[in-house]
């Protein structure tokens, strides 16, 4: 797979919707990301160090903001599955996507301030 579009593209346009919204989400955050595919799914940089890595699965969207990204928003995020540096938006309920925007913009912060 070469890029984000074509990775979009694969699921059913639903999940596809969800995605791309995530995207979006991520792009308007982070203005001056690199976004690519890496570990298979959309990943996306900035100041050539990791900013977030999202993915489509059969149940759920996997949101990986790195260990200190789910930290910051442990307390809002603990009614979700995690593991570590992960976290899982099941599709079957509502996607909480200002939550999502608020972690990217930390991540951006945090990623500015190590350059």
């Amino acid at each position: 797979m070469k890029d984000v579009k074509e990775y979009i593209a694969k699921f059913p346009k639903d999940v596809a919707q969800i995605l791309n919204t995530i995207r979006t989400i991520i792009l308007d955050a982070a203005p001056g990301a690199v976004e690519g595919i890496s570990y298979g799914m959309p990943a996306y940089k900035l100041n050539g160090r990791p900013l977030v890595y999202y993915a489509g699965y059969k149940n759920h969207i996997g949101l990986y903001a790195t260990p200190s990204g789910h930290e910051a928003f442990a307390s809002r995020l603990s009614q979700y599955k995690q593991g570590k540096g992960s976290v899982q938006f099941h599709l079957n309920e509502p996607m909480p996507y200002a939550l999502i925007e608020e972690i990217v913009k930390f991540r951006v912060e945090e990623n500015m301030f190590k350059k």
